[in-house]
């Protein structure tokens, strides 16, 4: 049962003979944030007041007056100017938990109506590792997969692979020109990704050359600019000098970022230059810049040798990736990479032309929408697709195959533009009874607030993250076992076992639990410690329930079986009731706006509320059997729920830690 939708709705049978439409006010029934004013709080009055022109307390009387709240709440309380306090009856929540304990689903009903939802998630470069970029599209995505499932709605996942264009372009050109073949034999990924990384330096050096003079015209005329400034007498006037020296400083500060820009070209340039052997490739390979180009257009006209290499390369770049989603256990319903839909890609340019929804400008087909300066181009002039044409033929095919009612994007935040544009284009194309969220998110930092890169400057390798969070936790897990008072109790593959599962949970869930759309700093010591809001804390909850059964040599399904019933007499008895009755609400909560770290709020607290019952109120050795009893069946609907809530974060719980 979701308790707030039933308190709800209660409220909006009182409300509806005072105004026509409750809705927003019903928004005001809210849980409470201080026990001391009950467990359910509702603010409608004040607002309510205002509308009809009335006392707030004389409004919050008259919606009590007709609230049907007896079996459910103890008598409301008004306070302050029209606060309405609601404590839910003992004795209700006893028997509401005690049908949670019957209940596989732990209490959480599946929504009334079912959506489809199609999930786009996580979607890498095949030809490129797997970097620490892609876990958050990754976990964020699979999460909110297993909660939608959960509540009842049908989901399709897809992972819409970078399986085509210009990347297989660079592949191609440097494994005709500089494969080692030995290299590919014994680790063909690894090759392919130095043949790309090549390629990709060698490009790079002939456009960082080819833009240095505009580099060093802006640094002259950024300086110039600053200089003139500098040199003008500052005004005597107070707020015209603040004025004039506001603009000194920001012209002196862009002088300083165009010479910051040069620097890095500078050195760029450098860094080949130091080196023999790739001084010598950039003169060998003048044009490969518009060679590489010249390969994808080959792979994309079904050129016999490059479409060869292309279903050469193509399954040991998905092996290879596939091995990453086994160890996270991530799986999809679809894998539908960019190369699936370019059969399609020149029927929608041609119905978005003969619509008249596009245009040709300059030579490429472009799509003008109200509120961009900017069009949407759906074909370059020299007849190459992009992006934003294969998510539109992607569109079309899911709305065709799945019929959804929504469609969310976890793509990074960086992307928002193109799918606002996707979005409308689509819109204009007809597509107005689907759902479209573009599920964005931040940027993983270092220490340092930077982007997380290695001292190279590379992006981290998700393999070697995951490697080293499951080194950091068995330091974790050896440190916990060998401090138990009465020795360890793990041997080594036990050891190894759970620093598999702590370690991947750690990096899940320290993604999970941030506010999706902000950065966050990653730390690695943090992520595994034994206290805090990290998934070592939450597995740890869960193996302590476990092990109460452990020690006491309980029966769980017979203990779930028997007769008896819940009493919550202490205050810490009740409220962990009270928390474990509200993983419903923490459900829906977390869909309203699809984001995961409402639900791993909801469990960081219901493990502290466990954590306080655990030290307060003694279990095994309770004062009575029928307490004893009452309290067994809370630490193991506790540990159902956890087990349950991580479960839909894609983390997986052990029984001993």
């Amino acid at each position: 049962m979701n308790l707030l939708k039933e308190l709800r709705e209660r409220f909006r049978s009182a409300l509806g003979t005072l105004v026509d439409n409750p809705e927003e006010l019903l928004e005001m029934v809210r849980p409470s944030q201080d026990p001391r004013f009950g467990d359910y709080q509702a603010n409608c009055a004040m607002p309510l007041g205002k509308r009809l022109g009335k006392p707030p307390r004389e409004i919050a009387a008259q919606i009590v007056a007709r609230l049907e709240w007896d079996e459910m709440c103890e008598p409301p309380e008004i306070a302050g100017p029209g606060f309405i306090n609601l404590r839910l009856r003992t004795d209700w929540m006893a028997t509401r938990l005690r049908e949670s304990i019957q209940d596989s689903r732990v209490g959480v009903e599946p929504v009334e109506t079912a959506r489809t939802y199609v999930v786009d998630y996580s979607s890498p470069n095949v030809a490129k590792p797997m970097h620490v970029g892609h876990i958050r599209s990754t976990v964020i995505g699979d999460a909110l997969c297993r909660i939608l499932r959960f509540a009842g709605h049908r989901v399709i996942s897809d992972n819409h692979l970078g399986d085509w264009g210009t990347q297989f372009g660079m592949i191609i050109y440097g494994y005709k020109h500089f494969r080692d073949e030995a290299a590919f034999a014994a680790a063909p990924v690894g090759e392919l990704c130095r043949l790309y990384q090549l390629v990709s330096q060698l490009v790079d050096y002939h456009e960082t050359r080819r833009r240095l003079p505009d580099w060093e015209r802006r640094v002259a005329e950024r300086e110039e600019a600053a200089a003139y400034q500098e040199a003008e007498a500052l005004p005597a006037g107070g707020a015209e000098r603040k004025r004039a020296a506001k603009r000194l400083r920001g012209l002196q500060a862009q002088a300083a970022e165009a010479r910051a820009e040069l620097a890095q070209a500078q050195e760029k340039l450098a860094a080949v230059e130091r080196s023999p052997r790739l001084k010598s490739l950039v003169a060998e390979h003048p044009d490969i810049a518009q060679n590489v180009l010249q390969e994808t257009a080959r792979l994309h006209a079904d050129d016999p040798e490059n479409l060869a290499l292309w279903h050469k390369f193509l399954p040991k770049c998905c092996e290879d990736i596939q091995r990453l989603y086994d160890r996270l256990h991530v799986a999809f319903d679809y894998t539908h990479g960019e190369s699936f839909y370019q059969k399609h890609l020149s029927s929608v340019v041609r119905d978005f032309l003969d619509r008249g929804l596009a245009c040709i400008s300059d030579g490429a087909v472009c799509v003008f929408l109200d509120g961009f300066d900017t069009p949407m181009i759906i074909r370059k002039s020299d007849g190459a697709y992009l992006y934003a044409t294969t998510d539109l033929a992607t569109i079309a095919y899911r709305m065709r195959a799945f019929q959804p009612d929504a469609i969310l994007y976890v793509v990074d935040h960086r992307q928002s533009e193109h799918f606002e544009k996707l979005f409308a284009a689509v819109r204009m194309w007809g597509y107005t009874d689907v759902e479209l969220q573009h599920i964005r998110f931040g940027t993983v930092l270092d220490a340092k607030g930077k982007p997380f890169k290695t001292r190279a400057g590379d992006t981290v390798g998700l393999e070697g993250l995951l490697d080293e969070a499951v080194r950091k936790a068995h330091d974790v897990v050896r440190a916990n076992d060998d401090a138990k008072p009465g020795g360890a109790e793990l041997d080594g593959t036990q050891r190894r076992h759970i620093a598999e599962v702590v370690g991947h949970a750690a990096i899940k869930y320290a993604d999970l639990s941030q506010n999706r759309t902000s950065d966050y700093i990653f730390n690695f010591d943090k992520m595994v410690a034994l206290e805090g809001n990290t998934a070592t804390y939450m597995q740890y909850s869960y193996a302590r329930t476990q092990s109460i059964f452990a020690k006491g040599n309980i029966d769980v399904c017979r203990l779930r079986a028997a007769d008896a019933a819940l009493r919550l007499e202490h205050p810490a008895e009740r409220a962990l009731g009270l928390e474990l009755l509200q993983f419903a609400e923490a459900i829906e909560e977390t869909l309203v706006d699809y984001r995961p770290n409402l639900l791993t709020g909801y469990l960081f607290e219901l493990a502290r509320r466990f954590s306080e019952f655990y030290q307060q109120c003694k279990v095994l050795q309770a004062e009575t059997e029928s307490v004893r009893t009452s309290r067994l069946l809370l630490c193991d609907l506790t540990g159902r729920v956890i087990r349950c809530g991580l479960d839909l974060l894609g983390i997986q719980v052990v029984d001993k830690m």
